[in-house]
């Protein structure tokens, strides 16, 4: 059987593919300089130094907050798409693929291999049409390692995410969910710190 007496069975046209009216959001020669110098300073392993990729990042469009740490090995898409809060830990290898906005709230962890994906496709479109999506995550909350979020969820202030879970859903303050598709499991509860 030939390959191509497939499609008109399938009605897929990937060869019709468009991105529409999509942009990057920044002009070809920033997203040049991102991709040659910028995407190498802040993924690599050899600046350990949170506050030396805090500064790239800002230098490109990214809007970061105090005491933000970013661990090596981090890709961040499009800098200029991002906003992240005070006291934020953004772990080793998590992976922030902002076609739209990813927004950080304060005190938000991504721990080690997080995917956070904005983009999709329109499986119902033979030409599969690109689908964006948001991603906000609230104050206090925790995505735990290699935990994945799709596109237009809100992450709900102090909310969990467990490891290895994967959402296409926002998810509610204050609630640990776990699983493919991510189930809430129960409420959290955190403990007040003690007077010293």
């Amino acid at each position: 059987m030939q390959p191509d007496s497939l499609a008109p069975v399938v009605g897929v046209q990937l060869d019709r593919y468009q991105a529409s009216d999509y942009t990057p959001g920044a002009p070809l020669w920033q997203q040049l300089a991102w991709y040659f110098i910028g995407t190498a300073l802040v993924e690599s392993r050899l600046i350990p130094f949170s506050g030396f990729k805090v500064w790239v990042l800002r230098r490109f469009g990214a809007r970061i907050g105090h005491h933000v740490r970013i661990k090596p090995g981090v890709r961040i898409k499009f800098p200029w798409r991002l906003l992240v809060g005070n006291h934020v830990w953004i772990g080793e290898n998590a992976w922030l693929d902002n076609l739209a906005p990813i927004t950080l709230a304060d005190q938000v962890c991504l721990s080690q291999g997080v995917y956070l994906c904005t983009g999709n496709h329109d499986w119902s479109d033979p030409t599969f049409a690109l689908k964006t999506g948001p991603i906000h995550v609230e104050t206090g909350a925790w995505i735990a390692a290699k935990a994945i979020v799709g596109p237009g969820v809100t992450i709900g202030a102090g909310a969990v995410l467990t490891m290895g879970s994967v959402t296409g859903r926002s998810l509610a303050p204050m609630m640990i969910y776990a699983g493919n598709p991510a189930q809430p499991i129960k409420t959290r509860s955190i403990e007040p710190t003690p007077l010293t």
